[in-house]
């Protein structure tokens, strides 16, 4: 059986958080398969909360060891989807 894991990130501080989450997702970027990153912006003001969507490939320990990597960061709250099929 194959699995595909999907993670949502909401990161309700991106300008505090930003750049300890690029250092993350780059260290695993080997696992990340597809990542759509976004937030509110209009003509005034740019949202300091965002939210990132990940499809990870690899391996379930790998995975656990980029969730539990993401959990140490403040203000960042996880989200999981696996799809076995």
């Amino acid at each position: 059986m194959k699995e595909t894991r999907i993670i949502g990130l909401l990161i309700r501080d991106r300008i505090k958080e930003a750049g300890r989450i690029q250092l993350l997702l780059s260290k695993f970027s080997h696992l990340i398969k597809s990542r759509l990153g976004f937030h509110e912006l209009n003509e005034n003001t740019c949202s300091r909360a965002g939210v990132v969507i990940l499809q990870l490939s690899g391996n379930q320990e790998e995975w656990n060891a980029f969730e539990e990597e993401i959990a140490t960061i403040g203000g960042v709250e996880m989200q999981k989807m696996s799809f076995v099929y």
